[in-house]
């Protein structure tokens, strides 16, 4: 029973690695380094407090997601393989929702980025192909427009 355990919870992790190896273009808003984000996209004041603010809500949504992976590891029973299967189920279905999670406030960010910030982001997701989520960037007034 104990190697049966093992082989669901190796295919539970393989699930969970194929979610976060998606072809979308994840910005990594409260998974990567803000500085680094805010660096490289050279984010102004407004932005950068934006990006602060997304990357500690999605840190908090993520523990009540962990909490709730944890919750339905040690709670839910795993004596048979129908019920390792729904172990799994559940499992795949908190994974899910951290992806969705991560992919709204990667938009959320992507919407206050400029044309050029937003150009940056395209430019890097198709070094690295992967699809970049697609936003309408924000116009700033204080931007300068490119006649050509």
């Amino acid at each position: 029973m104990k190697r049966f355990r093992y082989i669901i919870w190796s295919v539970i992790i393989l699930i969970s690695a194929r979610v976060h190896s998606q072809a979308d273009c994840v910005l990594g808003v409260g998974v990567t380094n803000d500085s680094i984000i805010s660096e490289i996209f050279q984010l102004n004041e407004m932005q950068h407090e934006k990006l602060v603010s997304f990357s500690a809500e999605l840190k908090y949504r993520n523990d009540v997601l962990n909490n709730e992976l944890q919750n339905v590891k040690e709670r839910h029973p795993q004596s048979s393989e129908t019920e390792l299967r729904q172990l799994a189920d559940k499992y795949k279905s908190v994974m899910d929702s951290m992806g969705r999670v991560q992919a709204m406030i990667d938009k959320r960010m992507l919407t206050l980025f400029n044309s050029k910030q937003y150009e940056l982001y395209q430019s890097l997701c198709k070094q690295a192909y992967r699809s970049p989520y697609v936003v309408v960037p924000m116009v700033y007034t204080d931007s300068i427009v490119d006649k050509n």
